[in-house]
């Protein structure tokens, strides 16, 4: 029996998203970013369908092993590279690429002599101001890296996107000239064969300026628009996750009722009260406001009282005969997960990557 909060997952979808990004991209490599469990849909599970990928990038080294002892051939990045000795050696010992952006980590490549044992990403920071070399800083470091036996050649050069969800923003094309005038610095005869990628989703659909020989799409791979207005649906995009539930008590309430902690719903009006059993506790968003829709028997009504670990309210005026047992759904078909998030005051990824254990994932195909 599939318990009262599941999530659906649609594998289908993945495919078609990823020609989404070949259409917007189509000269490109594509490395998915499958970082954060693939954005709370199942690390294993977006791998395994997005095998004829050219690589993947994962946050973490810990994530990149966890693909490799699964059977994943493909090239792996790990986008935040490594800290220490210790994980340098797994990412040469699971043919892991590392991305380079601190001098700590030059220091530490610097003192190995293998002799082309690891692969690196170069990472300039145009902007981001997160990681990666100054460009003040970028020529040194990319001439000392070449002098370091254990690199395998030739490097690849990486930057990442502050601002390309908002496409009015000039931002993002000045972190395009700043990345291409500082290769352009790079010493006659160094930089030519190097592989390039600055465009993340955003870039990728927004962006033609960002296309290089790599993409690195994320969010839009899981059907989810990466600009707060619009949705993945009118992108074209098919989401991945719907998140359901159902109700399990119907019951009257009077004008002047409260409803939930600390009473901040009072009814206005004789109505019906819905309990659906979902809540924060499942990744429901604790701040979702009173009036976020959900769908009761594909239809919308809205959310009262505030959201508790494992039930929220609903008004039921237009759902006069709802029962007990009668599906829910909280996003998905006919309510985007991208308007829930409006709806809370944060971004889709934190509902995506926020669903809890506790929720059970089903495949579509398993329904």
């Amino acid at each position: 029996m599939i318990p009262a909060a599941y999530a659906v997952i649609n594998l289908d979808a993945v495919q078609h998203n990823l020609q989404r990004v070949r259409s917007y991209a189509p000269d490109a490599k594509i490395m998915a970013v499958i970082k954060a469990n693939g954005y709370g849909h199942g690390l294993l599970r977006i791998a395994e369908a997005l095998q004829n990928v050219d690589a993947f990038a994962v946050a973490r080294v810990d994530e990149g092993v966890r693909l490799r002892k699964a059977g994943i051939k493909n090239r792996i990045a790990v986008l935040e590279g490594f800290t220490c000795a210790e994980e340098l050696d797994e990412l040469i010992n699971y043919r892991l690429d590392a991305v380079v952006h601190s001098f700590a980590q030059l220091e530490i490549l610097e003192s190995r002599t293998e002799q082309g044992a690891c692969a690196i990403w170069l990472k300039l920071d145009t902007g981001m101001n997160r990681l990666g070399f100054k460009p003040k800083e970028f020529n040194a470091v990319y001439q000392r890296l070449n002098r370091c036996s254990i690199i395998r050649q030739p490097i690849s050069l990486m930057t990442h996107l502050a601002n390309a969800d908002d496409k009015q923003d000039t931002t993002t094309l000045k972190q395009i000239r700043l990345f291409n005038d500082t290769l352009a610095m790079l010493p006659p005869g160094l930089g030519l064969l190097n592989d390039r990628s600055i465009a993340n989703s955003a870039g990728i659909l927004a962006w033609k300026e960002a296309l290089t020989d790599w993409v690195r799409p994320g969010v839009m791979l899981y059907g989810i628009s990466p600009f707060p207005d619009s949705t993945g649906e009118q992108l074209g995009l098919k989401p991945i996750m719907s998140l359901h539930s159902r109700l399990i008590a119907v019951k009257p309430i009077a004008k002047g009722d409260k409803v939930g902690y600390s009473g901040s719903w009072v009814c206005e009006k004789p109505t019906t009260l819905g309990v659906v059993a979902i809540g924060y506790g499942d990744g429901y968003p604790r701040y979702a406001k009173a009036g976020t829709p959900v769908l009761i028997n594909g239809q919308r009504v809205p959310l009262i009282g505030r959201v508790s670990m494992d039930m929220i309210t609903v008004d039921l005026a237009t759902q006069p005969h709802a029962l007990p047992g009668d599906p829910v759904t909280l996003w998905g078909d006919g309510l985007a997960v991208e308007e829930i998030a409006l709806c809370a005051d944060t971004i889709p990824y934190t509902l995506v990557c926020g669903v809890t254990q506790r929720v059970q994932i089903v495949e579509k195909s398993e329904l």
